[in-house]
C-alpha cells in the first residue's frame, strides 16, 4: 500500500508539472532568451500600468501620484499571482518556453519553485523599487528618538545621515547586481540578483524547443527601436512651427490673404496668436499678429527660434504695442 501510495503521487506530482517533467534542467539557456524574457516582463508591466492609469484619465491631474509606488507594487504582486506562483514561470518565460527550477534541490529532475522561494523573488524585486521610490517618505519617521522628537539640529544632523546611509546602500546595490550582470555574462545564469538569492535558475520548459519570439521578431524590434531613437533625436532639430506654418501658407495662402486683406488692421489685434483670447499686455514679434506679453515671452524663451504661428515669420524681440482707443457716446 505504500508503495503504491508512493507512486499516485509521483504520477500526481508528473500531471501537476506537465507532460516534460523529465527535461534536464542542466541543459542550458541561451542568455539571450533570459534577458528577452525579462524584457518581455517588464513591457507587460508597463502595459498594465498604462490601462489602469487610463482608468483614472478623467480624475484631476495628479491622482494617482501619492499612491503610484504602492500601486505598481500591488499590480506587480498581482501579475506574480497568476503567473509565477501558479505555473514557476512569468508570461515572458513562458512566451519562451522557459521556466524556473529550484536549485536548492538535490534532484537531477526538474523541481518547481517552493512557495517561500516565489515570495522571496517577488519580494526582492518589487521591495528595492518601493524602498527607492518611498525613501524621503520615510526619512521623517526614522528621525524620531524613542524618547520623542529630537532637537532641530540633531534632527538635522540624523536626517543627513540617514540619507548618506541610503545613498551608500543604494550604490552598494547598484554594485552588487553589476557584479552579478558580470557573473551572468560568464556563466549565463541568474541574469538578476533576485534569482541568484532565491536559487531560481532558468531551465527549458520543452526539450528541442524553438522559439516562440523568434529571432525575426527581435531583430524587427531592434531595428524599430533604434529608427524610434533616431527620429528622437532629429525631431528636437527640426522647427515643426515653421514648417506647418509654411505648409498651411502654401496651401491656404490665397486664401487667408483676402481674407485678412478683407478685415481692418486692428481686427488682427483682437485676439492673441497663441492663446486665441483677447491679448494680454499687448506685444508683437515684427509681424502685423500681436501676442499675450506672458503667452509669447514664454514660448520664446522655451524656443529660440520661434516663428509667429500664424503667418510663419521669424520672431524678434517682444515689442509692447500701443494702441489708440477711440471713445465715442452712444
Amino acid at each position: 500500500m505504500a508503495g503504491l501510495g508512493s507512486e499516485n503521487d509521483q504520477k500526481k506530482t508528473a500531471r501537476s508539472h506537465g507532460p516534460h517533467f523529465d527535461m534536464n534542467p542542466q541543459t542550458p539557456v541561451l542568455r539571450i532568451s533570459q534577458l528577452d524574457a525579462l524584457e518581455l516582463d517588464s513591457a507587460l508591466e508597463q502595459l498594465v500600468w498604462t490601462q489602469f492609469s487610463l482608468c483614472f484619465q478623467n480624475c484631476r491631474p495628479g491622482f494617482l501620484t501619492p499612491l503610484e509606488p504602492e500601486l505598481r507594487v500591488l499590480l506587480h504582486l498581482l501579475l506574480w499571482r497568476f503567473t509565477l506562483y501558479s505555473n514557476s514561470a512569468t508570461v515572458g518565460q513562458s512566451l519562451l518556453s522557459l521556466r524556473y527550477h529550484s536549485k536548492f534541490s538535490l534532484s537531477p529532475r526538474y523541481r518547481p519553485l517552493s512557495p517561500r522561494q516565489k515570495l522571496g523573488l517577488a519580494v526582492l524585486t518589487a521591495g528595492p523599487l518601493w524602498l527607492q521610490e518611498r525613501s524621503h517618505r520615510l526619512l521623517p519617521y526614522l528621525g524620531l528618538s524613542s524618547q520623542g522628537s529630537v532637537s532641530e539640529r540633531e534632527s538635522g544632523l540624523l536626517h543627513r545621515g540617514l540619507r548618506n546611509a541610503l545613498t551608500l546602500v543604494a550604490g552598494i546595490v547598484k554594485f552588487t547586481n553589476l557584479i552579478n550582470f558580470l557573473v551572468f555574462l560568464r556563466n549565463g545564469r541568474h541574469p538578476i540578483l533576485a534569482e541568484r538569492i532565491t536559487g531560481a535558475q532558468t531551465v527549458f520548459s520543452k526539450p528541442n524547443v524553438a522559439r516562440e519570439v523568434n529571432y525575426k521578431y527581435m531583430n524587427r524590434e531592434l531595428l524599430w527601436h533604434g529608427f524610434a531613437e533616431f527620429l528622437i533625436f532629429l525631431f528636437p532639430l527640426i522647427n515643426t512651427k515653421k514648417l506647418k506654418a509654411t505648409i498651411l501658407s502654401a496651401v491656404f495662402g490665397g486664401e487667408s490673404a483676402s481674407g485678412e486683406g478683407a478685415r481692418e488692421g486692428q481686427e488682427l489685434w483682437k485676439e492673441c496668436g497663441l492663446c486665441g483670447e483677447w491679448p494680454t499686455m499687448p506685444h508683437t514679434v515684427g509681424c502685423q499678429h500681436v501676442f499675450c506679453y506672458y503667452c509669447i515671452k514664454s514660448h520664446s524663451i522655451a524656443d529660440p527660434y520661434l516663428t509667429c504661428p500664424k503667418c510663419g515669420a521669424e520672431a524678434g524681440q517682444p515689442k509692447l504695442v500701443k494702441l489708440e482707443v477711440e471713445m465715442t457716446d452712444r
